[in-house]
Order: C-alpha cells, then structure tokens, then sequence
C-alpha cells in the first residue's frame, strides 16, 4: 500500500495575453494615463477630419463650427491629463463631456439634415449617402466617451 499523496497547487503562470494585460493595466491604474494619450490623439484625428467635411460643405450651417471648435481642447487637456491627476479629474472630463453633448448635438442636426432633402426619409437609400453622415457625429462622441472613461478610472499610484 502506497502513502497517499499530497496534493500542492501551483500557482497559474502568470498570462503574457494582450488582453490579461490590458485588465492588469486596469487594475493597477495604467491605463489611465494611456487613454487620456489616446484621447488627445483621437480628438487631434477626428477634428481634422470633422473640419475637412464641414469645408467640403463650405460651413453651411453655423452650427458646423462647432466640433471644429470644441473637439480640439480635449488635445491639450488629455496631454495634461498625462502628466497630472489634477487635469485627468478636473479639466479631461469637462471638455469630454462638452464634445459628448456636441456630438449628440450633431447627430440631431445630421439627420434633421437627411430629412429636409427633398423626399426626406422616404428616399433613405438616396439621402442617407448623399446627405449629412448619419453616424459620424457619434464616432466624435466616442472621442469625448474615451476621456471620461479615462477621467474614471484609477491612476497608478508612483511612489
């Protein structure tokens, strides 16, 4: 008859996948500062983008000046939010916030802009691609959702 055997665990081997290592980043408060970075790219991108369409439309409408306007702020505030807590909690989330509503703003007047083309709704197949982009207004919202997240989340404690 044999002694029973013990039975040890061994602890998991640590995971070197993206994603375990995204959710570690997470966890420790890495990924703060890297979204605030990731923002402030995002905001650079989307408004070049966002101000080339509107001149191709020749700024028709006033209200085409703002996201010009409003989307370029959260650069310089998710460059701040890099370096300072104080700019991530404080100034990141206002002007995330402002190019959020903006960009709920804009999905308004972008369909409203679909439906006074002549037949409106009704000739969707038509308007839709020819008209105002339907959805690109809420892409410039995840813009100002990813700076918010990053005002949210835990930063990494340096001692």
């Amino acid at each position: 008859m044999r002694p029973p055997r013990l039975l040890t665990r061994t602890p998991p081997a640590r995971s070197d996948h993206l994603l375990d290592r995204m959710v570690r980043d997470v966890r420790t408060g890495r990924f703060e500062q890297s979204l605030a970075a990731l923002t402030a790219a995002g905001a650079a991108i989307t408004a070049a983008e966002i101000y080339t369409e509107h001149d191709a439309a020749s700024f028709g409408n006033k209200m085409m000046w703002w996201p010009v306007v409003i989307l370029p702020t959260a650069i310089p505030a998710g460059i701040a939010a890099v370096f300072s807590k104080r700019a991530a909690k404080t100034v990141l989330p206002l002007t995330s916030a402002a190019i959020v509503l903006n960009g709920l703003q804009g999905t308004v007047l972008h369909w409203r802009g679909i439906a006074q083309k002549p037949g409106g709704w009704e000739l969707a197949s038509y308007n839709v691609e020819m008209g105002p982009p339907v959805f690109a207004p809420l892409l410039a919202s995840l813009v100002g959702g990813m700076g918010l997240l990053a005002a949210v989340l835990r930063r990494e404690d340096r001692a």
